[in-house]
């Protein structure tokens, strides 16, 4: 079965994470994909769910993206049960995917059965295109212009959704060719083969 659990917040919807585990988290191997935290001055919020991955029981290695090779990628990630990816800037992480060659890697992987979790920027690049990401704030400092992403899924989740977001949406929703999903911090879409629910706390943001 194809599962994603595409996050705003990561392990805030922990809860979200147990539930769709097939075994024990001390019998999977995790891999933390860090990449997207490479401009953050503080990146004390990588260590802190790595940390927290590990007293959750999973075998967890971080890795960042940046410089590695398709064939590479397809041996490290042998062996590997869910892939973590993490948030930061997205088309950062974007551009690193599509170069290392990630973006083919993690599509084989998630089609035999890999677990998918994405937080933030994580669940960005799930989505057909990332520009959802600089709706609020301006993370394309590369100029980047190539804005799909991994098309994981068939429409936009917004995440990090808080009241004052809401004129914002009704500017940007309005614009987007894919129907947007709403996503606060205590929140996640679930992903099985074609089925998608909201799961974690409060009701369905619509705007």
């Amino acid at each position: 079965m194809k599962t994603l659990l595409l996050t705003s917040q990561g392990l805030n919807v922990k809860d979200e994470i147990l539930k769709i585990l097939p075994k024990p988290p001390r019998e999977l191997n995790l891999i933390h994909i860090t990449t997207a935290s490479k401009d953050k001055k503080d990146k004390s919020y990588v260590a802190r769910d790595t940390k927290a991955l590990k007293d959750l029981g999973f075998n967890v290695k971080e890795l960042d993206l940046l410089g590695l090779t398709e064939s590479k990628l397809r041996e490290l990630f042998k062996n590997t049960d869910i892939i973590y990816v993490q948030g930061g800037n997205t088309f950062y992480l974007i551009k690193c995917v599509k170069e290392s060659g990630f973006d083919k890697v993690v599509k084989s992987l998630i089609n035999k059965g890999t677990i998918y979790i994405g937080k933030s920027a994580g669940t960005y690049i799930a989505c057909p295109t990332i520009k959802q990401s600089s709706w609020k704030h301006d993370q394309n400092k590369s100029g980047l212009m190539d804005l799909n992403g991994l098309s994981l899924v068939p429409f936009i989740i917004y995440v990090h959704y808080v009241l004052g977001d809401k004129e914002i949406l009704k500017e940007k929703i309005p614009t987007c060719d894919y129907e947007v999903k709403i996503l606060t911090d205590s929140q996640a879409i679930l992903v099985q083969d074609d089925n998608y629910k909201l799961v974690g706390k409060g009701p369905e943001i619509k705007i």
